[in-house]
């Protein structure tokens, strides 16, 4: 009897609300939101998949689901003789199932039929709001070298970070012997850190997983929604449970703050990760927009994407979206202004798309399609950490600017 080929497929979960992220998620899944000035949060496990030779890759989507399905068809396309598929499963109502996604696991397991007849042995399962360039071959590769059922991807992460995260113990031989999800005591905490590189530190779940398939769908029949909460302490207490250790950058992107961080740290010269490698690239969507024009400005350590028009500015720490237009006297500190969608060639307001004359803005986000007036301030004057209006919004002292919103000119706040 012909043995079958160990092949790995990819489960891409990009269905959640991403409400913390809101209101960059208001108008679209969290996977779809705009990082880096061009790509998508979407790019980086797709990408991975690429460049790691897996080309079997499913999506599943449920919520604000328009601009990720139609971001994923216009850039991903496997030619006829790669044997390879992308597909976008969205949540839908069955026979068998009449209600939407319920949790992670939830999500595969309404699609396990479908699964179940995928050319695979195994399933590596991956978030897609998360920033880090990974080989998945080489998780793999230490998959399979270990003989494990099931293997999770840690990594060391700060004790302060716990809260948020889903954090294990494992042995000298990688064995998960403990998994505890989002740990809230310090006692507890405590007793799950060790000593890793010198310094107190937890060992992290990056929610990144490798099931062997028949294991997948053992695991899937057990109550329980989630994978972080339900299938993995059931899977270390019922299977060979491995951790594969990563030590390369990582972030998930789950607030505002780690979001605006996480993309201005790009602007950094020596930062932990980059989109620019020419043998591992992330990938997007190609627009074949013109050079950016530069009209007297001053760019100090910012990126500046394609297509767009900067005139006599000062930019700092800042990153600027394709097709965006910054008027003249305009002063960036720590700004993400993620762009247009279109060109905007005959003004459509009063106040066209883009930044208008004399603004000053730090510490901000802009969403795609906004319009900024002349003499705009949004610099958090009194300092706030939460506001909220028709048009403005502050989370953890970040201020937003929501898509296709318009700032009246001399705005401030």
């Amino acid at each position: 009897m012909k043995k079958s080929k160990v092949r790995l497929g990819a489960i891409i979960l990009g269905g959640g609300r991403g409400e913390r992220l809101s209101p960059l998620t208001s108008y679209r899944a969290k996977p779809a939101v705009h990082i880096g000035g061009k790509y998508r949060l979407i790019d980086v496990p797709i990408s991975n998949c690429i460049n790691s030779g897996i080309n079997l890759i499913h999506i599943l989507t449920q919520f604000n689901t328009t601009s990720l399905h139609r971001h994923i068809s216009r850039t991903y396309k496997f030619d006829l003789y790669s044997g390879g598929d992308i597909e976008v499963l969205a949540a839908q109502q069955t026979a068998k199932n009449k209600d939407w996604f319920q949790g992670t696991a939830d999500a595969v397991r309404s699609y396990w039929d479908r699964f179940e007849q995928m050319n695979a042995s195994h399933y590596i399962i991956l978030a897609g709001d998360h920033l880090y360039k990974m080989d998945y071959s080489d998780f793999f590769k230490h998959h399979l070298d270990s003989n494990a059922d099931v293997s999770v991807a840690v990594r060391p992460m700060p004790i302060a970070t716990a809260p948020e995260l889903g954090v294990l113990k494992a042995d000298s031989h990688d064995s998960i012997t403990r998994f505890v999800e989002k740990p809230q005591t310090p006692e507890l905490i405590n007793e799950l850190s060790e000593e890793i590189d010198g310094e107190k530190q937890i060992l992290a779940s990056m929610g990144i997983y490798i099931f062997r398939k028949d294991i997948l769908r053992k695991v899937l029949s057990i109550e329980g929604d989630d994978f972080g909460k339900n299938i993995i302490p059931y899977s270390i207490e019922s299977y060979k449970t491995t951790a594969y250790r990563f030590k390369g950058y990582w972030e998930d992107i789950g607030t505002i703050r780690t979001f605006f961080e996480a993309n201005i740290a790009l602007t950094e010269e020596k930062f932990k990760f980059t989109f620019y490698n020419e043998d591992y690239p992330i990938y997007t969507r190609q627009r074949f927009l013109p050079g950016s024009e530069i009209r007297g400005a001053t760019i100090e350590h910012s990126i500046v994407s394609e297509g767009s028009k900067v005139g006599n500015s000062t930019i700092r720490d800042s990153i600027i979206g394709i097709r965006s237009v910054i008027g003249d006297g305009v002063t960036f500190d720590k700004v993400y202004l993620m762009g247009a969608d279109y060109f905007e060639l005959i003004p459509q307001a009063a106040i066209p798309i883009g930044i208008g004359d004399n603004c000053e803005m730090k510490n901000v986000i802009i969403d795609k399609n906004a319009r900024i007036g002349k003499h705009v301030r949004l610099i958090n004057i009194d300092g706030l950490d939460e506001y909220k209006s028709d048009i403005v919004t502050i989370k953890d002292g970040i201020i937003i600017i929501p898509k296709n919103a318009t700032i009246p000119d001399n705005y401030e706040i």
